[in-house]
């Protein structure tokens, strides 16, 4: 097929020289005006006095920080699903169907073409970044896979369809990119997520795949797929030997990071994280594996950052690029040319540079597990949760916490960790060294936690539940959630989705330690 990465590569230098010459703040700024202008005869505009708006400090004093529930509440589902120049101006064509990962409840997210355009946008930068950085790439030689949910759509109403962001954002691709892309239509709408990456591995071994993208810890559920169907070495060099790019994020990378580095071992292909939501692309590594993700400064996008511990007052401080502080941790709130104006997201981000600004994802603000006043946050269980496992010299393959509140007999609460390894791990010694590392590397990271566990007297030990290989994918696909988007929830803080998690596990556990 015709090898379109020499001319890929000259858009990239002119795009990566138009954002090396990126003023942060002006590019902020001029988007947020842009949506200011576009919005201001809609109903939210209207409500908010958008004509009276002319910077950044205008904008905040006018329009207040929201959830999803409040503008759900207050302007979407009288209307819906026809929202004709209410957060938006015309009529809002799709809707992103996505569920809360701590909950599970559906959320309709609202997606013009106007988004789908910076979509498309982003996902180039992604490509730019990699060629810029790969002189010697033909990733474009070959071909693109995305692994995607379903793309079949939900109509709405007439003209209106909701569903799966990648359903979206493959109906509006352009026709220009679909020879370049792996994705053969009779699995566009497969559901059942097992048989799809069954038959999707089995056709792409055969075929000269440069690119694969997805959700990271769906990505690893398809490269043991593919090694099953194509029994031998265990690495992506053997099954896709030109691969030149992999793309993940969705989920942090720590507890999966060893596990790729094996899959890679030997092979040329490039590691790029990115960080999409059904509200926008927001961030890219623009440089390596670790260095932090470069904030999508004009895709149509506003971004402000919220003190984590401001969270829940009154009026908390909101910041922009202009004036974040490095080493700090925000919760990030986005207003975008979707009609999400100040809209918080509920990820937490922290960043380590300011210009241009990058930040690493640190968790949700869901993903706080503090029912003792332990005020652990979801990054460092994730810390001490690969730190555990690199100890007994074992590999997370997926894990979920919850509180278990005290009850009969004692007057302690703990944390229960339902824990799946990717190879069996029947040892149970091991298995309790990774609980006790667990609970020391807890303590070392965080001293509210230290101080609750203090002579076992304000907290049990961490309790850790070893379930078979594939529970977590069975738990997902019984509740309708697996592949595409879905995640596994890490922090469970909703009791009823914990319990489920732990009955659903009961008859795949294999070993417990307390």
């Amino acid at each position: 097929m015709l090898d379109a990465t020499p001319l890929a590569r000259v858009f990239a230098a002119r795009r990566l020289a138009a954002l090396a010459r990126l003023d942060p703040s002006q590019a902020q700024r001029r988007q947020l005006m842009r949506l200011v202008r576009r919005a201001r005869h809609t109903r939210f505009g209207r409500d908010h006095g958008f004509d009276a708006i002319t910077d950044v400090a205008g904008f905040q004093a006018r329009v207040p920080l929201r959830r999803y529930e409040d503008f759900w509440r207050d302007y979407w589902q009288p209307a819906f699903p026809r929202l004709a120049d209410l957060t938006w101006p015309g009529t809002i064509p799709y809707f992103a169907a996505t569920s809360g990962t701590s909950t599970g409840t559906t959320k309709f997210i609202p997606v013009t073409r106007a988004m789908a355009q910076s979509n498309r946008r982003a996902g180039t930068d992604v490509l730019f970044h990699h060629l810029g950085n790969r002189p010697s790439s033909r990733v474009l030689g070959g071909l693109s896979m995305m692994l995607s949910g379903s793309v079949d759509l939900v109509e709405q109403a007439p003209g209106i369809l909701s569903g799966d962001l990648t359903g979206i954002s493959m109906r509006e691709a352009p026709r220009w990119g679909r020879p370049f892309t792996f994705a053969p239509a009779d699995l566009a709408g497969e559901t059942d997520w097992s048989r799809k990456i069954a038959q999707l591995g089995q056709r792409s071994l055969a075929r000269d795949i440069r690119l694969v993208a997805g959700t990271t810890s769906w990505l690893l559920l398809y490269f043991d797929t593919l090694a099953a169907l194509a029994p031998g070495d265990r690495r992506l060099a053997r099954l896709y030997p030109h691969l030149d790019l992999v793309v993940h994020g969705g989920v942090s990378f720590t507890p999966y990071r060893s596990r790729f580095e094996e899959w890679l071992e030997g092979s040329h292909a490039e590691l790029r994280e990115v960080y999409p939501a059904s509200e926008g692309f927001f961030a890219m590594a623009d440089r390596g594996t670790g260095d932090g993700l470069r904030l999508n400064l004009d895709g149509g996008l506003f971004f402000e950052f919220v003190p984590v511990e401001e969270i829940g007052q009154p009026r908390p401080t909101r910041h922009w690029v202009g004036d974040v502080e490095v080493g700090r941790d925000y919760a990030i709130a986005v207003t975008t040319c979707a009609g999400l104006w100040s809209y918080l997201v509920g990820d937490t981000v922290r960043f380590v540079d300011r210009s241009p600004p990058r930040l690493l994802v640190t968790g949700r603000t869901s993903y706080f597990l503090s029912a003792f006043g332990e005020h652990l946050t979801g990054e460092e269980i994730d810390s001490a949760v690969a730190d555990s496992a690199a100890a007994i010299g074992a590999e997370v393959a997926d894990y979920a916490v919850g509180a278990v509140f005290p009850g009969d007999g004692d007057a302690r609460g703990g944390h229960l960790f339902v824990i799946e390894t990717a190879e069996p791990l029947p040892d149970r010694d091991r298995l309790a060294r990774f609980a006790r590392t667990l609970d020391q590397r807890l303590s070392a990271l965080n001293d509210d936690y230290a101080a609750h566990r203090a002579a076992d007297y304000g907290m049990r030990p961490p309790e850790v539940v070893l379930v078979a290989p594939g529970c977590f994918a069975d738990w997902m696909r019984s509740r309708g959630k697996l592949g595409g988007q879905n995640k596994v929830p890490r922090v469970i803080n909703d009791q009823a989705l914990f319990a489920g998690l732990r009955d659903f596990a009961g008859s795949r556990t294999v070993c417990t330690v307390a």
